[in-house]
């Protein structure tokens, strides 16, 4: 399994469009056994969730993330935890201990890009 955290080097960021890199781990039963940073190739409508999911990516986590990204993720069998804060790889350790939580609510305005997950 892939996860991919929208990440600002190694922390979880704000937004998941405008985020720096993806920090992404291969999990093997229920052990990271790899990961590796992808500079973010920019925003367009519809493209990141394309993007990750041609990368096998099976779970997001990021601290905001626009509903239309999150529906198109659920809409390829992704599954997303939003409203997360703090280093990407104790987030993953938290999905993968089961006790990652998501608030489920997405950004529904970008000019506050910087705001979102907060």
């Amino acid at each position: 399994m892939r996860i991919a955290v929208a990440s600002e080097k190694d922390a979880v960021t704000g937004h998941f469009g405008y985020c720096e890199n993806f920090n992404i781990y291969d999990v093997q039963d229920n052990r990271i056994v790899k990961s590796e940073s992808v500079p973010n190739p920019g925003h367009r409508r519809a493209f990141l969730p394309d993007f990750l999911n041609g990368m096998g990516v099976k779970v997001v986590i990021a601290g905001g993330m626009g509903a239309s990204a999150l529906e198109l993720f659920r809409e390829k069998g992704i599954e997303v935890f939003i409203g997360v804060r703090g280093n990407a790889l104790e987030a993953v350790k938290s999905y993968l201990e089961g006790s990652l939580v998501s608030d489920d609510s997405a950004c529904f305005e970008h000019h506050h890009h910087d705001d979102c997950g907060g």
